[in-house]
């Protein structure tokens, strides 16, 4: 998630359980808590573009290290926060704990994936709940941790606790509904889905991506899943087949090994890029749910020598067509239709 909600909810859980006396300072240090795993962002490499893609989301994530990021914000925080506050140091600890875990849970209520059970699984955990940037989740709860504050009531932090649980909850229903409705889209076209994924789309959970893969190819279309179904057809393209669509790639290259961690951290759904032959895409993502156009991906080059990465590009461009096209399908206008009709590729 963005970092004021990951901050919002660190803080939430801790005022939820403190007295009136201490849900000022426990907002403050769930906030800072909840927000430090995501200080794996400076793990990189100017050498090594990928690095971040497999630190990210990892150890500061799993469930394993919340003790031990929890005693180092603790550490770090009782001094200037803590002890001005009249908190002994334990106390000080529970309320970093409380906020620091509910990072990682709320990260994997979205579809990036998170490493939960490292060191004991690379597992990439994804529920697909929730758009990392949903502003009906996130803002009643900065209202009600905010007013939580400042009125000395720990029962908005609970009346809070309550709207994030029911929200997630509607998430989960509804990614149900539009993976339904994602395999009925397939049966239509006489497809029998190797795997199928749905994912919201941007800042919402009534509008979502699904993503299928039918005999080495991927289908991409977009589904409202309330209050009516209405289906927004997309198109498809080929899985990525290194000696297929590479061929004068070394296998023994660190382009081709990079090719796999890429592959890893996108669940599989790699596709050759059409527009650009030397990138690999990520089909997971996109600014319109029915479409194959990347938000990221990576770069070969075919001159490059054994040892050399690849490079990563980040695709945002998030003009107004997109956003207004994106409203249609909210509102259920647009180009959508009763039966789905199969896209090319």
């Amino acid at each position: 998630m963005d970092p004021l909600t990951q901050g919002v909810v660190g803080a939430m859980l801790p005022q939820a359980s403190a007295g009136r006396r201490q849900v000022v300072a426990a907002g403050i240090l769930g906030g800072l808590a909840g927000m430090a795993p995501d200080l794996d962002v400076l793990i990189r490499s100017s050498s090594d573009p990928l690095l971040f893609l497999e630190y990210h989301r990892q150890f500061t994530h799993s469930l394993l290290f919340i003790p031990v990021g929890s005693l180092l914000c603790a550490l770090l925080l009782y001094l200037p926060i803590g002890r001005r506050c009249g908190l002994s140091l334990q106390r000080t600890w529970l309320y970093c704990a409380l906020g620091y875990a509910t990072h990682g849970v709320l990260d994997t209520c979205t579809t990036y994936g998170t490493l939960l059970l490292w060191p004991f699984s690379d597992q990439r955990f994804a529920w697909n709940t929730i758009s990392i940037i949903d502003p009906l989740f996130t803002l009643p709860l900065l209202a009600l941790v905010v007013a939580a504050a400042r009125s000395r009531r720990p029962l908005l932090a609970r009346l809070a606790l309550v709207w994030a649980l029911a929200y997630l909850s509607l998430g989960l229903w509804q990614r149900n509904v539009a993976q339904e409705l994602g395999q009925a889209l397939a049966a239509q076209r006489g497809h029998q889905p190797l795997k199928l994924e749905a994912k919201p789309s941007f800042a919402n959970i009534l509008v979502w991506k699904v993503v299928y893969e039918n005999d080495g190819v991927f289908y991409v279309d977009a589904v409202r899943s309330w209050p009516e179904p209405v289906i927004y057809p997309g198109s498809s393209i080929a899985r990525l087949d290194p000696g297929r669509d590479l061929p004068w790639l070394d296998p023994a290259s660190q382009q081709a090994f990079d090719i796999q961690r890429f592959s890893w951290f996108s669940n599989g759904y790699v596709a050759q890029d059409p527009q650009h032959p030397e990138r690999i895409m990520d089909v997971r993502y996109s600014m319109l749910p029915n479409e194959i156009d990347p938000l990221w991906s990576i770069e070969l080059q075919p001159d490059a020598g054994p040892l050399a990465h690849v490079d990563y590009l980040v695709h945002r461009d998030s003009g107004g067509g997109h956003l207004q096209r994106l409203w249609q399908m909210l509102r259920g206008e647009g180009d959508s239709v009763g039966e789905s009709r199969p896209g090319g590729g």
